[in-house]
């Protein structure tokens, strides 16, 4: 350990940690750069081969340039991704209108089987999963 002091440790670590850091700031920018829906394939390439061809550069340049709409694009995605989950776990759980009547017992099983499964898959969550369920059997 002689060979290898203290602070070249620190200055080792310190480095490691920029680099993944770098890593995720690229990644984090071209993935933004596909996302974006207010720019066309042109532009996109173009982005696209300005921070791949000068990273440095490039990344600093879309940040300034694009930086400011990066958090927007963010949370626009996530309401997508929220909306496109509920609507899947109300389809899924059947809050559409269900059935009455005669033979609707065999769609209450199917039903049931189908939110504990997605409560096993984690879709659901304990609360959603008995809501769900006493309003199927109600």
């Amino acid at each position: 350990m002689d060979n290898y002091p203290l602070l070249d440790i620190f200055w080792t670590m310190l480095e490691l940690f920029l680099w993944i850091l770098w890593f995720f700031l690229l990644f984090k920018i071209i993935t933004d750069i596909f996302r974006s829906d207010d720019m066309g394939g042109w532009g996109k390439a173009g982005w696209t081969i300005f921070v791949i061809l000068l990273p440095f550069l490039g990344v600093l340049v879309y940040l300034i340039a694009r930086g400011g709409s990066m958090q927007q694009r963010d949370a626009d995605q996530a309401r997508r991704a929220d909306a496109a989950f509920q609507d899947y776990v109300r389809k899924a759980a059947g809050s559409g209108g269900g059935s009455s009547g005669g033979g609707a017992s065999g769609s209450h099983v199917e039903d049931l089987a189908r939110l504990a499964e997605l409560k096993n898959s984690g879709a659901l969550s304990a609360e959603e999963y008995q809501r769900a369920k006493d309003k199927l059997l109600a």
